[in-house]
């Protein structure tokens, strides 16, 4: 009867030494994360450089008329490069219809891919992207070097490049409203004490 005794003691002392150890490293990683800084978009180096005007391009828009690279004056645009088969564009997309309501006063938010048109005219209609210009041409895609998915790229108001990267969160696309209004390139630049 004390070996029942003990043993229970003992499975409940182990129990307990268990449940602090997860709450000891339950709240390790939580200062952990917070002492994780965010991470701005990733900063390619290829195609045009930051303050390059972009090359006139007049683009076939699945959703109204062609639309001109570089925007109408005053008017700047976020071209957010995304494929169908992407789950992480896929999951961005609430974000940029926020963006595109939240700054419709100055900004374009422009959707570009390359491929089938059929498979693009699909994820137009379930993900409701009507009101989104959708360029379907692989010679932007070419023009501004998109190796990787997500990429956005931030032309101002006269055309220029102002930010671009590699999105893969709803942080990493606002940084790029952040690296044009500071002037910073990237997250990256800003730890290591460069600027523009």
């Amino acid at each position: 009867m004390n070996l029942i005794i003990f043993s229970n003691i003992l499975l409940w002392v182990v129990v307990l030494v268990q449940i602090a150890v997860i709450f000891a490293l339950a709240r390790q990683i939580g200062i952990l994360f917070e002492r994780v800084s965010p991470v701005g978009a990733m900063i390619s180096d290829s195609g045009p450089a930051l303050g390059d005007k972009v090359p006139p391009m007049t683009l076939p828009n699945l959703n109204g008329d062609t639309l001109p690279l570089g925007g109408g004056p005053g008017r700047a645009q976020l071209i957010f490069f995304l494929s169908t088969s992407c789950p992480i564009c896929k999951a961005l997309l609430p974000a940029l219809k926020s963006i595109q309501g939240d700054e419709r006063a100055w900004l374009d938010v422009v959707l570009a891919s390359d491929g089938r048109e059929a498979l693009h005219r699909r994820l137009i209609e379930t993900e409701n992207l009507q009101d989104f210009p959708y360029v379907l041409s692989s010679e932007l895609g070419m023009s501004f070097r998109v190796s990787k998915l997500p990429f956005a790229v931030l032309l101002d108001r006269d055309g220029k490049v102002a930010a671009k990267g590699l999105v893969n969160s709803r942080e990493q696309l606002e940084s790029l409203f952040t690296a044009s209004e500071t002037g910073i390139p990237s997250y990256q630049a800003a730890v290591a004490g460069m600027t523009s």
